[in-house]
């Protein structure tokens, strides 16, 4: 799909071992926003979770201004959340629907990515990749804090424990957001934790730069054996 400025790809799949897919995305290339969402949760409740989260981002208007966008997206998340953990308390679930979620918005000259959770973000520039969001997980933090390289991280069993999502209600920071300038050429990817556990960012930066970047990517997790459920979406700028 082919706007006046940016070109963009998505693809998804349930992975080698599940059934279902309880990853979203979405695609607002008139208002320069994109997003991937990761449910979490049993008995499906991770799907409906991502739906929500992407549903709220769908229902913006589209004459807003890119400011109006950011702070709709916030917004809008931060009702998803509130709504989600309201609905887990009210029912008294131990497995409650919630989703991670990275958000990209391009407009200006410039970005800004906005995330809760795992799902991630990287920009491809002139053959370099860049990794723009950190992980809200146990090993994020750990990396964070300096106590993990992130060659280390990737090795840990215990990385797809998460310490942020829309619908877990902890108490403290909910997104995260990075702003930097673009340039022509660029490409950004959003994707879900199933991608980077199962190939590594020489692989995803090689691959960003195929013809059909999305597909290309999903193909090589798959072809890796990835266990979880992984989606792709890239923007060229």
């Amino acid at each position: 799909m082919v706007t006046q400025t940016l070109r963009h790809w998505a693809a998804t799949h349930p992975g080698t071992r599940r059934a279902t897919n309880e990853d979203a995305y979405l695609c607002r290339p008139e208002i320069g926003l994109f997003a991937v969402a990761d449910g979490v949760g049993g008995h499906g409740s991770g799907a409906f979770a991502s739906a929500q989260a992407m549903k709220a981002l769908e229902q913006i208007p589209q004459t807003a201004s890119p400011g109006d966008v950011l702070v709709a997206v916030r917004t809008r998340l931060g009702s998803v959340h509130d709504a989600l953990c309201a609905a887990a308390a009210e029912a008294g679930r131990e497995d409650p629907p919630a989703t991670t979620a990275v958000v990209l918005l391009l407009g200006g000259g410039h970005l800004a990515c906005v995330w809760v959770g795992d799902s991630r973000a990287y920009l491809l520039r002139r053959g370099e990749l860049f990794r723009l969001t950190t992980d809200h997980s146990v090993v994020g933090e750990l990396v964070k804090a300096g106590r993990l390289t992130d060659a280390q991280a990737e090795r840990r069993s215990d990385g797809h424990i998460i310490t942020r999502a829309l619908g877990v209600n902890t108490g403290g920071a909910l997104l995260d957001k990075v702003t930097a300038p673009v340039e022509p050429g660029d490409r950004l990817l959003l994707c879900s934790d199933g991608l980077p556990r199962s190939v590594s960012s020489q692989v995803i930066g090689a691959t960003m730069a195929a013809d059909e970047p999305a597909a290309a990517l999903v193909a090589a997790a798959l072809a890796a054996g990835v266990r979880d459920n992984v989606t792709a979406l890239v923007a060229r700028v």
